[in-house]
This record gives structure tokens, C-alpha cells and sequence, in this order.
């Protein structure tokens, strides 16, 4: 099973995490790859960096610039990891170095299945997203 880890927060722009934080990052990073479980991950630029693209109820679209209020409701980075079960990507996630200070807010992570084609039985529309994975599977080859 894949599941989305969803790092909560939100920086000032220019403001990066001390040397400390990203060497204890850099070490659980590593031992998710050697455990062979890490698919992806990566850290997001702020809010303030970002926009929003919203659609009304008639698909018509609007841009609303960053940054945005609630900080504990943003995504500052992320984990694609591939793991047997719920339990075991929780078992991961407690052993990230995160601990809440005044200075980053609460440590929060939120951990997310995600859907597998499979899941959604066969159509057309199905199969089509099935060929675009091949395509982007051969593209990361």
C-alpha cells in the first residue's frame, strides 16, 4: 500500500531549517530508503511562495496569492512511502525527528492512504489512467 505523509506547517520566505533539523532529516531519510519503504519526499518553499487556484461552481477558475492564514492546515513537505500496512507507516512516522517549539508551532504530521487504480474496478476512463501510469513509470525509468 502507498500512503501520502503530509509534513504540517508553514515558514517565513528565506527562513530554512537549521543545520541540526536537516541532518536528523537527512538520517531518517536515509533509513526509510535503506528500509526500502521511501518512494519520494521533499520539502515545500512557503506559502508565501504559493498560490491557490479555486473553481466556482461553474469550473470558471480564480488565482488567490499566498501566503494563506491557518499555518497548522498547510503542507510544508512531504513522504510518498510504500509500506504494508496503516500501521507500519505510523510506526515510521513516530520515529521522524519532529518536536514542537514556539519557534516552528505544534509538530504535526497527517498520514494519508492512497487510492490504487485497482480499487476502482474496470472502465474506460479507468484504463486511461492506467495507461498514463505505464507512461509516467517509463518516463522514471
Amino acid at each position: 500500500m502507498r500512503v501520502m505523509v503530509f509534513v504540517k506547517g508553514d515558514t517565513e520566505p528565506g527562513q530554512l531549517p537549521p543545520e541540526e533539523m536537516l541532518a536528523e532529516m537527512a538520517e531518517y531519510n536515509e533509513e526509510l530508503n535503506k528500509a526500502g519503504v521511501m518512494l519520494d519526499g521533499n520539502g515545500l518553499h512557503p506559502s508565501a511562495e504559493g498560490v491557490r487556484v479555486s473553481f466556482d461552481t461553474e469550473g470558471k477558475p480564480s488565482v488567490t496569492d499566498g501566503p494563506f492564514a491557518e499555518s497548522k492546515e498547510l503542507v510544508a513537505g512531504y513522504w510518498m512511502l510504500q509500506v504494508k500496512s496503516l500501521e507500519e507507516a505510523i510506526e515510521w512516522v513516530k520515529r521522524a525527528p519532529f518536536r514542537s517549539s514556539e519557534e516552528y508551532g505544534e509538530a504535526e504530521i497527517e498520514i494519508r492512504p492512497v487510492f490504487e487504480l485497482d480499487e476502482f474496478g474496470d472502465s474506460p476512463a479507468i484504463e486511461q489512467h492506467r495507461k498514463l501510469a505505464e507512461e509516467l513509470d517509463k518516463k522514471r525509468s
